[in-house]
């Protein structure tokens, strides 16, 4: 079954190249991020882990935990991070979950259940895992992006995506392209006197769109 949004994510337990976790307890009160690959030693996703590694201070910032996951064993894991270090000159400080059984990439619905990797895999043997998961506190997936293997992942927009959702759960909603401090919307659930109670005085270019300071 397909794995949806506001879905409680699979919590499984599994090997990582620094040592066994369990899922949801490795979550524990964070956010956090899955980032799916289809192989290690591949060169799409050797700078996109090496973004991931830059960008440590920011998934710090915002309390949010990363994690790779790759069909590989933790110890070509291990050497692979020494691949991605050199290529970005940050050190990769992320466990990456070793999935060579397919277990967690089949239940995050990544691969049908009767997939297999064969001898001399390849990585079109496993090309679908290529996605983002952004999960909640709440262990609920809050969003996912699925890529191909040619387009590496703008990690710009998975922050961008991250600070709306953060925000969002403070029950408001967000405009497109929206960054942090710019106005944010008053969903329609919420009514015009709720709104002023909650949010204060609201711009309504629409009667259905509510524009608010975005609250603190």
């Amino acid at each position: 079954m397909s794995l949806r949004i506001n879905d409680t994510v699979p919590n499984f337990t599994a090997e990582t190249d620094q040592g066994t976790i369990t899922f949801h307890d490795w979550i524990g009160d964070s956010w956090a991020i899955l980032f799916s690959h289809p192989k290690d030693f591949t060169p799409v996703c050797t700078t996109e882990f090496g973004v991931v590694a830059q960008l440590a201070d920011e998934w710090a910032k915002r309390g949010t935990k990363v994690i790779g996951v790759s069909v590989d064993n933790a110890e070509d894991h291990r050497k692979w991070k020494g691949d991605i270090e050199k290529v970005s000159g940050a050190t990769p400080g992320f466990p990456i979950i070793a999935d060579d059984g397919l277990e967690v990439s089949k239940a995050f619905d990544m691969l049908p259940a009767e997939a297999y990797l064969p001898d001399g895999r390849t990585p079109a043997d496993s090309a679908t895992v290529r996605s983002v998961f952004i999960i909640g506190p709440d262990k609920q997936l809050k969003l996912s992006m699925t890529y191909p293997m040619t387009v590496g992942r703008n990690f710009a927009e998975v922050i961008r995506a991250l600070d709306g959702l953060q925000m969002s759960a403070k029950g408001v909603a967000t405009p497109a392209n929206w960054e942090v401090g710019q106005d944010v919307i008053v969903p329609p659930s919420v009514s015009d006197e709720d709104a002023k109670a909650k949010f204060g005085e609201f711009d309504a270019p629409l009667p259905y769109l509510r524009k608010v300071k975005a609250p603190a």
